[in-house]
């Protein structure tokens, strides 16, 4: 087997391992890199983009070396190529436990379960779910499927087809300092600056290929490839974020529903600007949702597989 054979192995496997059993259950290397990002945050931290970029850089650097240390010890054989990439693979992609999440919202929502949908949907994204009713949870799911459809999923695979483990750990390490000090709260407007940059960076070619393989997928659950793509390029580049808009117009337009509007944080409220001319998303919308995510999944996982056999390597 090749070296690009046994990277496309390994690639194959970490989705089969992540589909199986979702998130590792405990030690998970991601929420172990975020216990360590916040330590290190107590010595950088100063209200200044350079020390923001400091943090960020010097971490970012750390797991991509280290990245390239375990690869390149796992060369000399190719069933430890194929295990490295695979471990790696698995700790880093999030769609399973994202799609399992969304159907547990979904059957909160059916039985007008709202306090437990409140509870639940901290697991997708940082909104504070207290002011929520059900029409506002279901919005708030659609869109946090879509963008981590994008985020926990294509873009981990197409970092790991086009620069293997380090590639990986490189794009997971921006993805999560981005969620942790990307925002405009207060204390990161200036810190989390280039943390926000480098993941706007990262994502923008994963954010389109999940929006073009989004349309490609619509007509398959009863949805429209063209008003999947006319939304995504009349509405998403509106979005303050150049990646997450894609993707989520994108599902709106799959999904023929509105997505946007007033979104309210810990830290305050953003008025995000309207995706898609549907109508609001309903209870039903969030079951579609979640299978347009896992078709979306499935799909990428398989070109990511075939990209890195592709590659012109040894």
């Amino acid at each position: 087997m090749s070296r690009r054979g046994s990277r496309a192995a390994g690639i194959a496997l970490g989705y089969a391992l992540d589909r199986c059993f979702g998130d590792p259950q405990r030690f998970h290397p991601v929420a172990g890199f975020g216990q360590a990002a916040g330590a290190f945050e107590t010595f950088t931290y100063r209200d200044t983009r350079l020390a923001g970029a400091v943090h960020t850089s010097a971490l970012v650097t750390a797991v991509t070396v280290a990245g390239w240390a375990a690869e390149r010890a796992a060369r000399r054989s190719e069933t430890a190529t194929v295990v490295v990439t695979a471990a790696a693979t698995w700790a880093t992609l999030g769609g399973t436990s994202l799609v399992r999440v969304g159907a547990h919202m979904s059957e909160h929502l059916y039985d007008n379960d709202i306090d437990d949908a409140r509870a639940l949907l901290p697991s997708l994204c940082g909104r504070d779910p207290s002011l929520l009713d059900a029409a506002g949870i279901a919005r708030a799911t659609v869109e946090s499927l879509a963008e981590n459809t994008s985020d926990a999923h294509t873009g981990p695979l197409v970092w790991a087809a086009i620069a293997g483990v380090p590639g990986l750990l490189a794009y997971r390490a921006a993805n999560t300092l981005d969620a942790m000090i990307g925002h405009k709260s207060a204390r990161y407007l200036r810190f989390g600056w280039a943390a926000a940059r480098l993941d706007d960076l990262m994502n923008l070619l994963p954010a389109r290929i999940t929006a073009l393989v989004t349309a490609g997928a619509a007509p398959f659950l009863g949805g429209s490839a063209v008003a999947a793509l006319r939304v995504c390029l009349r509405d998403g580049q509106s979005h303050p974020s150049p990646n997450a808009g894609v993707a989520e117009a994108a599902f709106a337009g799959a999904l023929g529903v509105r997505l946007g509007g007033p979104v309210r944080y810990p830290y305050g409220e953003e008025i995000r600007p309207t995706l898609g001319r549907g109508i609001a998303p309903r209870t039903g919308d969030v079951h579609e949702a979640v299978r347009l995510s896992r078709a979306v999944q499935n799909v990428t996982a398989v070109a990511a597989v075939i990209a890195a056999l592709c590659q012109r390597r040894p």
